[in-house]
């Protein structure tokens, strides 16, 4: 792997973080933090997840940039980048959706330097509280339109890649924001609105502290997650989610006929084939 002088991290939340964390723990290297937040650069400095701040003014002087900001800000920051960096720095960023980001910077003469890498972890904090140095240590990482970097950058952002412990997969940027509202987006939306769902239901506190089985506590986890996180993902992938959306609502519109006309055959019929999710999430 080149050898990385300097990284700057942009967004010092749970991803940046984390991401902080790990390459401290790989890496004899400083890390910048850059954040619009003064909070989060005060914490990230107490909890020793950077060494020092930073601005986008002392990008040139570093040779690895993360970007790990909500998505509705990547595309712009990704430009002021890739206008600020070296020839031969690497820019990659962790954002949840693809395809916009791709196509903001598809035509920059620096293209080739960056990596949209968006890594298959996190959890339902946010924060540099929240940052954990193992966050990616066995997780899929899906590098999205990777004939457009460069590849002596690619490969350096592989070999990083997997020394963070992550295991990485291709695909194209649009496929990535159709499939991943699929599987994280929508469950994502379904846990929220459970959430929602039971707290107007039940207006007890106690009794929804005391009647949460597992199976509830499990369910409604995703709920805890930052909004400021998600609301610009939902926006950002909103044909694929209102895609699946529709497909869900049509599924539990169904489940709810068959309930109320008493019909336990189908209604155990949807849960076995479903039950085949084993084979796939042992």
């Amino acid at each position: 792997m080149n050898t990385i002088n300097n990284i700057a991290i942009i967004g010092l939340g749970l991803l940046g973080g984390s991401m902080a964390l790990s390459l401290k723990e790989k890496l004899q290297t400083t890390i910048y933090g850059i954040d619009t937040n003064p909070n989060h650069l005060k914490k990230a400095l107490e909890l020793q997840l950077i060494d020092q701040t930073a601005t986008l003014q002392d990008l040139p002087q570093v040779s690895l940039v993360i970007i790990a900001v909500p998505v509705d800000k990547i595309p712009e920051i990704s430009l002021t980048v890739l206008n600020k960096i070296q020839n031969n720095t690497l820019v990659f960023d962790v954002g949840s959706t693809k395809h916009r980001i791709c196509q903001s910077i598809k035509n920059h003469p620096k293209r080739g330097n960056f990596v949209a890498a968006p890594p298959i972890a996190g959890t339902e904090f946010s924060g540099p509280e929240a940052a954990i140095s193992h966050l990616f240590t066995h997780k899929k990482n899906i590098v999205c339109d990777a004939s457009l970097t460069r590849p002596d950058i690619l490969k350096t952002a592989l070999e990083l890649f997997e020394l963070l412990g992550m295991q990485t997969d291709f695909m194209e940027s649009v496929a990535h924001d159709t499939h991943i509202a699929y599987v994280s987006h929508l469950s994502h939306i379904s846990s929220f609105m459970l959430g929602k769902t039971v707290m107007e239901i039940e207006k007890s506190e106690k009794n929804i502290f005391n009647m949460a089985g597992s199976g509830f506590a499990s369910t409604v986890r995703l709920a805890k997650s930052s909004p400021e996180t998600w609301t610009p993902i939902f926006i950002e992938n909103k044909e694929s989610i209102v895609k699946s959306l529709d497909e869900y609502i049509k599924n539990l519109s169904l489940f709810k006929k068959y309930i109320e006309n008493e019909e336990p055959e189908p209604i155990f019929q949807i849960m076995k084939a479903t039950n085949r999710i084993k084979n796939i999430l042992p």
